[in-house]
């Protein structure tokens, strides 16, 4: 590619990455009130959602999942855990390797949060159809954003 190629516009409201984050910070903030009356937070509301689908798992892969590393996660799971909501402990397999697991308690909260997708989509107005087509591209764009920033590495 040649330099002019390379070239876009350096106006903030024409920037990709700007209008990324502004619609992720919009989302988070209409997630809001929803999960307070869960006591949860946006990102603690994350990690329960890849417990209450795949079980037990080592936080290694927790973080995984939430593509974040582990010095992020591990906050969250103290916070969740003295409320109650998992438990970590030892792998009796591998003593290196912590598992989380949802707790009865995190388990009961799980019912009063399943409204929360349909609330927010009923809120928002974006029906089935758009929402799956947003879900794609965003896939999309972050798989090639991911193999970009590993070739930098």
């Amino acid at each position: 590619m040649t330099n002019e190629e390379t070239k876009g516009s350096l106006l903030l409201d024409e920037q990709l990455c700007f209008a990324l984050y502004a619609a992720q910070r919009a989302v988070t903030a209409a997630y809001r009130p929803l999960l307070d009356e869960l006591g949860l937070t946006y990102p603690q509301y994350l990690v329960l959602l890849v417990l209450w689908e795949r079980g037990e798992m080592p936080v290694k892969e927790l973080a995984a999942a939430l593509r974040l590393d582990y010095g992020t996660v591990s906050p969250l799971l103290k916070r969740l855990e003295a409320a109650g909501l998992v438990r970590r402990e030892r792998s009796a397999r591998d003593e290196r390797s912590v598992l989380v697991a949802v707790t009865g308690q995190g388990e009961a909260l799980r019912e009063r949060a399943e409204c929360v997708p349909g609330t927010l989509l009923a809120e928002t107005g974006l029906g089935g159809p758009e929402v799956e087509r947003l879900r794609k591209e965003l896939w999309q764009l972050a798989a090639k954003a991911t193999a970009v920033a590993d070739r930098a590495r």
